[in-house]
């Protein structure tokens, strides 16, 4: 198995552990970035455990990068349970674990043993949050945009990327702010993130 955790404390120790099972071979631990889809496609693991919650990368577009180009490997996500949509989308980009990062260290062995078996293993608070998650009512146009805004660009930045007129931004920001029930642009980009949509 590869492992893809940013943190090097928590990436030892998760190395440590796995490393006295005597079914489990670490093959690689690294940082989660370019180089983790790099490395798995060299080494082609079986299963590739990766940290979803990550700082410096978007752990989702790794997990989706692995998907789509080593579909014979299976993925293992450690994510908290919040923000709560972050597990549906996990479970939409075909992953087979999904293990809360407050879980008991077995629950971890218990996910990759059961997804080297090409089992489901579902963490039950990862479970619970899932089904708790409002329905999402943004559009793909309207959350594109509300991306763009919580990464810092205004309006007019925003039409130019998007090939759209100001007019027409300030209209999908509007729609936003009233779908979220916001107060303002800030408010949607804050009620977006903590529902996962974004």
């Amino acid at each position: 198995m590869l492992l893809a955790e940013d943190l090097d404390l928590l990436r030892s120790a998760l190395v440590s552990l796995l490393s006295e099972e005597e079914d489990i071979e670490v093959v690689a631990a690294l940082k989660c970035n370019e180089k983790v889809i790099q490395v798995a496609l060299r080494l082609r693991p079986d299963v590739i455990v990766v940290d979803v919650d990550l700082p410096c990368t978007n752990g989702l577009s790794t997990v989706r990068d692995l998907r789509r180009r080593l579909p014979e490997t299976q993925i293992v996500a450690l994510a908290a349970a919040k923000p709560a949509g972050l597990v549906q989308r996990l479970l939409a980009a075909d992953v087979l674990g999904a293990v809360d990062k407050n879980a008991p260290a077995g629950r971890l062995l218990e996910a990759i043993r059961g997804a080297a078996k090409g089992e489901l293993v579902v963490d039950v608070n990862l479970a619970v949050a899932a089904l708790a998650v409002e329905p999402n009512p943004l559009t793909p146009r309207e959350l594109e945009v509300l991306r763009l805004a919580a990464d810092g660009a205004s309006g007019p930045e925003i039409a130019q990327r998007l090939h759209l007129s100001p007019g027409t931004v300030r209209n999908y920001l509007s729609k936003v702010i009233n779908k979220t029930c916001a107060r303002t642009r800030v408010d949607a980009v804050r009620i977006a993130r903590e529902a996962g949509w974004i």
